[in-house]
């Protein structure tokens, strides 16, 4: 019989630093394993190496060692990570059946409005289409604000 899994998306943002801590909890609850995920999009077509904003995009190298950053604060629960390219939405909901989890945590930024609709929602996605129960976990902004880093030299 396969371990359980509990997948957990990240995208590096505060919204999933906040979700860390409950899927932690709820895989050390159930003797889970701890997936956790991140869904590199494919390079932008328009661009030369540069985003819309004329940012680098980060490389490869770089996100898989974010990636590698995320990890449950208690030694005692067992993770893994897995990185992987495609449609956000799609390739979670995808694991997720994939590897059988047993749950999805995630956190989300809770836009709503006008701004919903241009950037889409992929919590939203996921919950419609996922294999599995899902968690999604929404901080306050007024929280997530003070979870900001100070920006360097201030």
């Amino acid at each position: 019989m396969a371990p359980k899994t509990i997948l957990f998306p990240t995208d590096f943002s505060l919204a999933s630093d906040a979700a860390l801590p409950h899927a932690e909890a709820l895989a050390k609850q159930s003797a889970a394993r701890l997936l956790i995920v991140h869904v590199e999009e494919p390079p932008l077509a328009y661009g030369g190496g540069e985003l819309y904003y004329g940012l680098p995009e980060p490389s490869s190298e770089r996100i898989l060692k974010m990636l590698e950053d995320v990890r449950p604060a208690d030694p005692a629960v067992t993770f893994a990570h897995r990185l992987t390219m495609g449609d956000p939405a799609g390739e979670i909901v995808r694991i997720a059946a994939e590897e059988g989890a047993e749950m999805i945590v995630l956190g989300t930024h809770g836009r709503t409005g006008v701004t919903r609709l241009l950037m889409g929602s992929v919590a939203e996605a996921i919950v419609r289409r996922a294999p599995c129960p899902v968690l999604v976990y929404r901080e306050t902004a007024t929280t997530l604000a003070a979870r900001r880093p100070e920006p360097a030299g201030t």
